[in-house]
């Protein structure tokens, strides 16, 4: 197994977050690469460094106004007067997915209050330097795959998920496992991407939703008493060209394995009639049982099975790391689905 990690993942470094509109501490911290690294190393395999990229490669999954607004957010916004120290949103263009188009402002505020979609994505100096690192590190697992890897582990952090081709959202800055897929697609590979993480895939929807070449499936806490909850209804199966190839399979909190397996299994049904060539996983950890955000209850063991069912597709995998944050079982969790999953 090839880890693809680069250290400046650990730059940013926040330390709080908005909860039911209260500062709370963030669990997107950079303890969880040492947990994660302390998986890979009882994992065993190879750790590689990813080769920086630029805006051209964003650009595949992202809006270039979107990555020149990251590219000059932090200088912009110490220009205003008066302003917080990190940059954060004091309005937000409600409109922007209606019929009638909303404008687009030259003001850093109005452009923070477009591009960011809620309080959990913090910025700070260094923020965007560790999101490119992270990217990069989703790109050169891809292509590690194209040059005829098999199975390959991409430790991204931030996560990537939750961002859309313009939004930054739920700690995620550059949507990683996007990036990943469609790197594999333009290099003529049919790809697949199945979402485990506990929270649903609202920004790798949004940005394949309207697509028939990238299948698009994600297994999650039922958004209606959970983030992002305005997305990752079992109703959303795509648009236009897209009919038919996103799936949603919202589950209960609390869902403990044989759920989740009926759950999984529908998935993997799915994954199969597309028939990829390769699939990407867009691994969150966070359905562990002591996971903070207390979703679902998968044990440490399940995740060997989990790994397992998935390995039984006999495809090659590139594992992206989304969700899982600190606690006891974080490493022990990573550990047993890359087993199950090179079974």
């Amino acid at each position: 197994m090839i880890t693809v990690f680069d250290d400046m993942q650990r730059l940013h470094n926040p330390s709080s977050f908005l909860v039911a509109g209260k500062s709370q501490p963030m669990p997107e911290r950079p303890e969880r690469i040492d947990m994660l690294l302390e998986g890979v190393r009882r994992a065993g395999g190879r750790l590689v460094a990813p080769k920086p990229i630029g805006n051209e490669t964003l650009s595949l999954v992202h809006d270039a106004r979107y990555l020149a607004f990251m590219d000059t957010l932090w200088e912009r916004w110490h220009r205003q007067p008066d302003a917080a120290e990190y940059p954060a949103p004091n309005i937000h263009a409600l409109g922007r997915s209606s019929l009638a188009p909303v404008g687009y402002p030259d003001s850093v505020v109005g452009q923070v209050g477009y591009h960011v979609g809620d309080g959990s994505c913090p910025f700070m100096d260094k923020t965007w330097d560790a999101a490119r690192a992270s990217a990069a590190t989703a790109a050169h697992a891809a292509r590690l795959m194209l040059q005829g890897e098999r199975f390959v582990y991409a430790l991204c952090r931030p996560p990537g998920h939750h961002a859309a081709s313009d939004v930054a959202a739920g700690f995620c800055y550059i949507n990683n496992s996007a990036l990943a897929a469609e790197i594999l697609h333009r290099a003529g590979k049919r790809v697949a991407i199945l979402d485990i993480d506990v929270h649903h895939g609202n920004g790798t929807e949004a940005i394949f939703y309207d697509r028939a070449d990238i299948l698009t499936v994600s297994i999650h806490a039922d958004p209606k008493r959970f983030y992002p909850f305005f997305w990752g209804y079992a109703e959303e199966t795509g648009r236009g060209a897209g009919e038919g190839y996103n799936l949603n399979l919202p589950l209960p909190r609390g869902t403990a394995i044989d759920d989740y397996r009926c759950a999984l299994a529908k998935a993997l049904r799915r994954v199969g009639d597309f028939a990829p060539e390769i699939l990407v996983v867009a691994a969150g950890l966070d359905i562990a049982v002591d996971d903070p955000f207390k979703g679902f209850a998968i044990a440490t063991d399940d995740f060997t099975t989990i790994g397992g069912d998935i390995a039984d597709l006999k495809l090659p995998l590139l594992v992206v790391q989304e969700g899982g944050y600190p606690s006891p079982s974080l490493g022990a969790s990573l550990v047993a689905l890359l087993e199950g999953l090179r079974s």
